[in-house]
């Protein structure tokens, strides 16, 4: 059968942009992205960009446009664990910048050649060795055939749920809140929370406003959000005027045999695939990373086995975080590690008010 496209990636977030990008030379592309339909909100994030993902930019000569970046820019991490008294700073060497407006950059470098199309995958086949994938835009139905089937939709993914049902991921549910801020001092914070959630929350200054979010478990996750929300309020935290409120699904893998890259024609990026730190729920450079090996696996005969030998070594990095994981989120091995102050920054001159 002669397919329509070689591959079809579903989702433009990074993973689904930056396969685009590099393999658009050698594939003929189709993205599939229902982002900018009526109703399609900006997913919940920090907007933080990572070392990682710093080094894949670099490798990838790319540089970030000032427009994406935003005040403050922060280089500690405030950590606070409602249960104690004290906080701990630990030093990281983030990006502070604007989600949406990164999203959009990546996607702007996506080449011409790549077919681009706004709607909403709403069901995929296979189909005389390939696929058919079905999608509407403002009650407009059409389809389109490919070869292979590249999964870039995160957390809720149809792809993975059409084709790795049987291979379940740990799901939360990440809920942000927008609020005003009048403060001058930068800052960005870690927070733990055992009463509402087994996960962590965050929060961090942008361009006048303070974010906060966290993920929770998804059943009760509102009242969960709100649980917490009056605990951080009662000392560390001053919730101003609210403007608005963004949630969405999140993985949060929990064991490797959660992360799948794919098979039978099906290729899993970032946060699809279980391609998401499970300690701090960073996934940009999960999703960029594996995209460049995706990328790389379709210069062979194989492309999904080829795919599937070289994310190994982002599954073993990941089987690290999971452990760092048992430490960050045992209650009782956290506690030593804060109150021990290893690897925290001294002599922080703060007075630890609300922020």
């Amino acid at each position: 059968m002669m397919f329509d496209y070689d591959a079809v990636v579903v989702g433009s977030g990074p993973a689904g942009s930056s396969f685009a990008r590099l393999a658009a030379d050698r594939l003929r592309l189709a993205v599939i992205d229902k982002q900018g339909l009526a109703g399609v909100r900006p997913k919940p994030c920090g907007g933080l960009l990572s070392p990682d993902a710093q080094r894949f930019l670099a490798r990838s000569g790319l540089t970030l446009p000032k427009e994406i970046l935003v005040t403050p820019q922060i280089f500690a991490v405030k950590t606070i664990d409602l249960s104690l008294d004290s906080p701990r700073y630990y030093q990281r060497s983030y990006l502070n910048m604007d989600r949406a407006r990164f999203d959009g950059w990546l996607r702007s470098l996506i080449p011409d050649s790549v077919q681009r199309i706004q709607a909403r995958c709403t069901g995929i086949k296979r189909r005389d060795g390939g696929f058919e994938l079905s999608f509407t835009n403002n009650g407009r139905a059409d389809s389109i055939t490919a070869k292979y089937l590249i999964g870039a939709d995160g957390a809720g993914s149809i792809v993975r749920r059409t084709f790795f049902k049987e291979q379940g991921i740990r799901t939360y549910v990440a809920i942000q809140r927008w609020y005003r801020h009048d403060r001058i001092e930068p800052f960005y914070s870690c927070v733990f929370d055992r009463s509402s959630s087994d996960c962590c929350s965050w929060s961090i200054s942008k361009d006048g406003y303070m974010l906060y979010g966290g993920a929770f478990g998804p059943k009760g996750c509102r009242e969960s959000f709100e649980r917490q929300l009056e605990s951080a309020g009662k000392r560390w935290f001053r919730f101003l005027e609210q403007c608005r409120e963004e949630a969405c699904l999140v993985y949060r893998p929990a064991r490797l045999s959660e992360i799948v890259s794919g098979r039978d024609g099906v290729i899993l990026l970032g946060e699809a695939g279980g391609f998401i730190s499970p300690s701090s729920l960073e996934g940009i450079s999960w999703a960029m990373r594996s995209s460049e090996l995706a990328s790389r696996a379709f210069s062979e005969a194989d492309p999904v086995a080829g795919y599937r030998r070289l994310a190994v070594g982002l599954k073993l990095e990941l089987g690290l975080k999971l452990a760092k994981s048992v430490f960050m989120y045992t209650p009782f091995l956290r506690r030593i590690i804060m109150e021990s102050k290893i690897g925290s920054l001294k002599n922080i001159n703060t007075n630890d008010e609300r922020i």
